[in-house]
């Protein structure tokens, strides 16, 4: 290779292409360079630490009266792929940021109001929250192009506003409410950043848990119940209720009623193996042109699961996108 000049840097060399003459001289040569990972995850910091600069912490305050102390709602979200850009005219439907932001918070506001005030509310993401997290639009592990919403800052800005929102409304209806986000294979990185960003805006307020332990997956406990959430892309389904077990071996033991929440697929599924349930959730977010391209396709809705401390799941209500647009629109 004829490489006689450094690149600039953050940028490094991906590659190259050269044209010979015919006598083997090069001619002409082409760099190909990208930025080097280790500055895409600074600029990807001093991009979320920038906005939230503007975030003030969250005050406490007072529960709403006459909670049912033994009840536990569970909001499950399936791949809200927040960030992701769908056209109608070649996949069927518009998505965009502000479509994405409407739909998850009037989602989160229709089942909220209609579910009964609950001890503890638990708002799930299961993973790829965000469509992309560097600043090409791209998947970290096998760099596919992807189909995006603006720049990467005002996503996490619009991302960072609807969880948010989110929370304070369910801060009106139960009287503890609990963030798990599950790192996906779109998001892998910001699940970690949301983790630290909501822990910090809301370390003052008793009635919002953020469990913010940097692992795949998270489990938590209501009475006899033992929830547990991960995205889904390294895992199989009928492996959960072993993983379940022998990472939670004494909440195993403690409890009747086990669910694993996964996403990742985008479809309904719930199957139920010895021992605990796997339940698949379905996205809010239309498919993109590559599912579309291939047929890959599903239903849209959202849930909230009531489950009862000594019971299990009591109750199930559903916000379909159709639902959503009637009620909002």
């Amino acid at each position: 290779a004829h490489l006689t000049h450094p690149t600039t840097a953050p940028f490094v060399v991906k590659g190259t292409s050269t044209l010979y003459d015919d006598e083997g001289n090069a001619k002409l040569q082409w760099i190909k360079t990208n930025l080097d990972k280790d500055a895409q995850i600074e600029i990807m910091k001093e991009a979320v630490a920038a906005l939230a600069e503007d975030v003030k912490p969250a005050k406490p305050i007072p529960p709403p009266p006459d909670v049912s102390e033994a009840h536990m709602a569970v909001i499950p979200w399936g791949d809200p792929h927040v960030g992701l850009y769908v056209w109608q005219e070649e996949c069927g439907e518009n998505f965009d940021l502000s479509i994405a932001e409407q739909d998850l918070c009037n989602a989160v506001d229709y089942l909220v109001e209609r579910s009964p005030a609950c001890k503890r509310g638990v708002l799930v993401n299961l993973g790829d929250f965000f469509h992309y997290t560097n600043m090409v639009g791209s998947t970290e592990r096998s760099g596919h192009i992807l189909d995006r919403d603006s720049r990467t800052p005002k996503m996490i800005r619009v991302g960072v506003r609807i969880l948010r929102r989110c929370i304070e409304r369910m801060r009106e209806k139960y009287e503890i409410v609990e963030l798990i986000n599950a790192p996906g294979n779109h998001d892998e990185v910001f699940a970690h950043f949301l983790n630290i960003m909501f822990h910090n805006l809301y370390e003052n307020e008793p009635r919002v848990i953020i469990h913010d332990k940097p692992t795949t997956r998270h489990y938590i406990e209501h009475g006899k119940c033992l929830i547990g959430v991960v995205h889904g892309h390294q895992t199989k389904d009928r492996d959960l209720p072993g993983i379940m077990a022998t990472e939670q071996p004494e909440a195993w033991g403690r409890t009747k009623h086990r669910v694993f929440f996964r996403g990742h697929h985008h479809h309904d599924n719930r199957v139920e193996y010895t021992g605990c349930v796997v339940e698949q959730c379905r996205t809010m977010s239309p498919s993109d042109s590559y599912a579309v391209g291939g047929g890959y396709l599903s239903g849209r809705d959202m849930k909230c699961i009531i489950m009862h401390e000594e019971y299990g799941e009591q109750m199930r209500l559903t916000c379909g996108v159709d639902v959503l647009r009637r009620e909002y629109e």
